[in-house]
């Protein structure tokens, strides 16, 4: 694994929500942060470091997980939005489909509705809150 940091608020604290993965998103994300590099790669294994792993059905209907809709409110610049957080291979953010890899599908992965969490993105460093998942039909 590569190493972790601690992700800044304005206030100087870390805000690391808990998060969960399933173990199958987990085993699919570990393969691809193993083949991937730079920034996005390396803050996604250190999210996925800090991840409570559980099996696809013990997952809460409120987790973010891959393949997941999900409307989040950026608090930093008072938008609100719907994603999918998809694979790299299935991004278009013109779509809404957000690659994991990309700073806001790494910031949701594995958040529960009503969770925040400080995360850098290009424009600095953005406070954003899940509002709403709902998963897709598998």
């Amino acid at each position: 694994m590569l190493a972790t940091s601690t992700l800044p608020t304005a206030g100087g604290a870390a805000a690391t929500p808990a998060i969960v993965v399933t173990a199958v998103d987990f085993d699919r994300l570990q393969q691809l942060v193993g083949s991937a590099t730079g920034p996005a790669a390396e803050q996604l294994d250190a999210e996925l470091a800090r991840a409570r792993i559980v099996s696809p059905d013990e997952l809460a209907p409120d987790v973010v997980a891959m393949n997941s809709d999900v409307t989040y409110e950026d608090l930093t610049a008072g938008s609100r939005r719907t994603v999918r957080v998809v694979y790299p291979r299935d991004a278009e953010p013109a779509r809404g489909r957000v690659s994991v890899l990309a700073p806001l599908g790494a910031a949701l992965l594995g958040l529960r509705v009503g969770q925040e969490i400080d995360w850098p993105m290009p424009r600095g460093v953005h406070r954003v809150r899940v509002v709403a998942v709902a998963h897709a039909a598998t």
